[in-house]
């Protein structure tokens, strides 16, 4: 348990926050450091995401570092990208809404993106 606290802490989290993570998620801190939790912040900087950016994250939805990032992380990220989103883009988005991942695509992402555009609503509004 210790490693993966002073691990959250290493990232930039505060003393509150890793409390509030493990609080909000303690499943997380049985969660592999090496097999799981430091290959999906190193696949989220290689998106772009900055050391704060990354931070605040796992602060708002630390449910993210249990998350495959063959099954869950990438297929969200190449829809995103295959809609027409740069690498920016889908950066912006990961960052702002990181528990998008954990949103089927076919049942939730998906139906809500058409919905949007049967509204009217243009690729850069969406």
């Amino acid at each position: 348990v210790k490693p993966v606290l002073k691990w959250l802490s290493s990232l930039g989290l505060s003393d509150i926050e890793v409390q509030k993570v493990a609080c909000r998620n303690p499943e997380i801190l049985g969660h592999s450091l090496e097999n799981l939790m430091k290959p999906v912040v190193h696949w989220l900087s290689e998106l772009g995401l900055g050391v704060d950016q990354i931070a605040k994250i796992i602060s708002r939805f630390p449910a993210l570092l249990g998350y495959s990032i063959e099954e869950n992380l990438k297929p969200t990220v190449r829809w995103l990208s295959d809609i027409g989103m740069d690498e920016v883009q889908v950066a912006k988005v990961i960052s702002t809404f990181p528990s998008l991942p954990s949103l089927s695509l076919e049942q939730n992402i998906k139906p809500r993106v058409q919905a949007l555009r049967e509204q009217g609503l243009t690729q850069p509004q969406i």
